[in-house]
């Protein structure tokens, strides 16, 4: 049967089934002509289907290894199922679907077609890609692999994405783009070529610069914007707007304490933020996340008083304190001299650590600077109050040195308690000019308590307390007038300085010398002397001497003991009689210089510690009492 035989047949079918005016059966009636006529009337109703046209065709049915479409045509096309499988081998279509194919060859004689569905969706990519080249509208494409110098995407075709055009800034991570969909614009298209460049980052630009500009018309202070969390960093966020980058400082993530942001937020998260300050002219955005939420401190002048007692967590140490968290978002502080009632200043972390529960009393609050001052000691004893129950002056108690100054030394007694040792009650007999020269920082010591003063908390300390004041005792054993000997340790402009005991010295005057005041030249330093008492003080600890007068000649110091000896016995022999030494005047130079006998008088025996006299008291003249009431004015201490 010929090809026209079969489409008159398929014509003369399809014309009965479908036509509702003719009658079931076939008219016997009918001419030739009209048979002829219909026929023709149908062959003209037939689509004209051209060689290279891309035509719907519906799905009839799927078999192992074809699938069998209706073009429309007298014939059915088959088509390899291989052309319709995915990446994974799925056919993803069904009967009853509606798919493009191309008509690679139509034989109308023989009734044949030739189909192809990968053809016509190829084709059809090209034509959707020279559209979208020549509007640059962005597409959508599926990166496949890497390749040397970028990616190969599927737009539809096989396509190339340098890697310079990846990402808006450098991209290393190739690889992590395999297998997504991606924005891209056409950059370069040769079809004849089969070859097609393609850009993510001109369609990246293209979405920034959109987003931006819906950013803008909604970028205000005091606006609410939801962003990402694009960067941590030590000082704080970066939130993308988008479009735009906003900075979200570390304070303003919490009205509490944060260390570091990734204890706040996390890369990736989603948040709300506030805009806190917009300059468009830097384009610089700070965000705030802690504004979203109350204020605690608008509640805390309510809350805290001073004088309340307090309980909390410290949150954080420093040289300068302790930071104690009251509630979320309030803190105080206590400070270093706060923790203790020891002036032994101590570091806060000696005596508290991060995450201890404290209990603590509160001395002042501020809520316009955000500041709380908190007591650690308050909540504990004050020594002070019950220091007179424990301490009287004049008891004797042990202590460590704290502290070495200019003016003396502080001792701790007991914890909180310190007492200063003034320069003047370290020594008895030493001209202590710093207490180093007797003391150590540490050393544990007895002290006198010389006074309490525990409203300034005060305590005053002696260490020269604890020996007798050899002053006292050299006054209660002499009498102004008595004779003594003394050594001479060092000499003045205005005379000399003489060691009589240790730790006793007195001044001879100039003019307490001799007679023509030639100064004390003639005196030398670490000779031995005879002097008389003109001035005791013993509340200054003052003494003056004279060398006018006396009752026998100083033995010198470089005198041999035989010479001394024999001047002795003969002074013993023939004292001179108060008289005639008044009438002679002061003894000579050479007199005074001579050796003094080694027996001493018997005021000199009441100063070696005998406690009274075995010789004759001499009288003292009338004009030497003049001089005694004088000597005030030549003794310089």
């Amino acid at each position: 049967m010929s090809s026209e035989d079969n489409r008159s047949s398929s014509i003369d079918t399809g014309t009965a089934e479908n036509s509702p005016h003719e009658p079931s059966e076939p008219n016997p009636s009918l001419s030739e002509s009209g048979e002829i006529g219909n026929l023709l009337d149908s062959v003209e109703t037939l689509p004209a289907i051209a060689q290279g046209e891309i035509v719907p065709a519906t799905v009839i049915k799927l078999t192992e290894s074809e699938v069998v479409v209706d073009v429309g045509l007298k014939c059915e096309g088959v088509i390899p199922r291989s052309e319709f499988q995915s990446g994974d081998g799925q056919v993803e279509i069904a009967p009853g679907d509606v798919v493009h194919v191309l008509i690679e060859q139509y034989n109308e004689q023989e009734g044949t077609v030739t189909l192809s569905y990968q053809k016509a969706a190829k084709q059809k990519a090209w034509e959707d890609i020279e559209r979208a080249f020549e509007e640059q509208r962005t597409i959508t494409g599926r990166v496949l692999e890497r390749i040397k110098g970028g990616l190969t995407v599927d737009i539809g075709v096989s396509a190339f994405l340098p890697g310079s055009h990846v990402d808006l800034r450098p991209h290393y991570n190739l690889e992590s783009l395999l297998g997504r969909e991606i924005p891209c614009k056409i950059i370069k298209l040769n079809r004849k070529r089969n070859n097609a460049v393609v850009s993510r980052k001109l369609a990246l630009e293209e979405e920034l610069t959109q987003r931006k500009a819906r950013l803008l018309e909604q970028l205000r202070e005091g606006a609410e914007l939801t962003g990402r969390v694009k960067n941590l960093t030590n000082y704080g966020v970066f939130v993308d707007l988008g479009g735009m980058d906003g900075l979200l400082h570390i304070t303003d993530l919490s009205w509490g304490r944060v260390g570091h942001p990734s204890e706040v937020v996390k890369a990736g998260q989603e948040i709300r933020v506030k805009v806190l300050k917009y300059d468009a002219e830097k384009g610089r955005v700070s965000l705030g996340l802690k504004q979203l939420a109350p204020d605690p401190w608008e509640g805390v002048p309510a809350a805290y008083h001073p004088g309340d007692r307090v309980t909390g967590r410290v949150v954080g140490v420093v040289d300068y304190g302790a930071f104690v968290e009251l509630e979320p978002g309030v803190e105080g502080l206590i400070h270093v001299s706060e923790m203790s009632w020891s002036k032994r200043m101590k570091h806060p972390s000696k005596i508290v650590s991060v995450g201890d529960r404290v209990e603590a009393a509160v001395l002042d609050v501020n809520a316009g600077q955000r500041r709380i001052s908190l007591s650690l000691k308050q909540t504990l004893p004050d020594p002070w109050k019950t220091l007179a129950r424990r301490y009287t002056s004049g008891s004797v108690v042990e202590g460590r040195v704290r502290n070495l100054t200019e003016f003396g030394a502080f001792v701790e007694i007991e914890e909180g308690v310190d007492g200063l040792i003034h320069l003047s009650n370290l020594s008895w007999t030493k001209d202590v000019q710093h207490p180093s020269e007797v003391l150590k920082k540490g050393q544990k010591i007895q002290v006198v308590i010389l006074g309490l003063d525990a409203a300034k908390r005060r305590v005053s300390l002696g260490l020269k307390q604890l020996q007798p004041d050899v002053w006292t005792d050299f006054c209660s054993r002499v009498e102004v007038g008595d004779t003594v000997r003394g050594k001479v340790s060092r000499l003045a402009s205005f005379g000399a300085f003489v060691e009589i005991e240790a730790g006793v010295e007195g001044l001879c005057h100039i003019t307490e010398v001799d007679e023509d005041h030639s100064g004390p030249s003639r005196l030398e330093v670490g000779s031995e002397y005879q002097f008389r008492i003109l001035r005791l003080n013993p509340a200054e600890k003052k003494i003056g001497l004279s060398m006018k007068d006396v009752e026998r000649p100083a033995a010198s110091a470089k005198a041999s003991p035989a010479a001394a000896g024999t001047e002795a016995a003969s002074t013993a022999e023939a004292p001179e009689p108060p008289a005639a030494r008044e009438e002679t005047g002061p003894p000579s130079a050479a007199e005074s210089e001579a050796p003094q006998p080694a027996a001493a008088s018997g005021n000199e025996k009441r100063t070696a510690g005998s406690g009274s006299s075995t010789g004759a008291r001499r009288e003292v003249p009338q004009v030497e009492k003049e001089n005694l009431a004088s000597g005030v004015e030549h003794d310089q201490s």
